[in-house]
């Protein structure tokens, strides 16, 4: 079953210009990642700092496996650094309706 996971973003102002190359490289990993089938950014039109991060999964195992990586050392990120208040995360599973 297709999870679809959402991400919520607040980015510090000060870090604002720098925050796509951060992304970019963090996501870069994300997308290689065993599962996946895609990732996108969004930016708030009306809140340039609040970014939602819509990943896109094969399976919840899938999501489980990459969330379980990112916990370790070599799954780290420096996405932490950007982020003005602990990320939301939301994971949706695709139905036939």
């Amino acid at each position: 079953m297709t999870v679809i996971s959402l991400l919520d973003l607040r980015i510090k102002p000060e870090l604002l210009d720098s925050a796509p190359e951060v992304m970019h490289s963090v996501l870069a990993a994300t997308r290689a990642r065993e599962g996946s089938l895609g990732v996108e950014v969004t930016v708030d039109a009306d809140d340039r700092e609040h970014f939602i991060v819509v990943e896109k999964w094969e399976s919840m195992e899938a999501d489980d496996a990459y969330r379980e990586w990112r916990s370790t050392p070599e799954g780290v990120s420096d996405l932490g650094s950007l982020l003005a208040a602990p990320p939301v995360l939301t994971r949706t599973v695709v139905t036939d309706i």
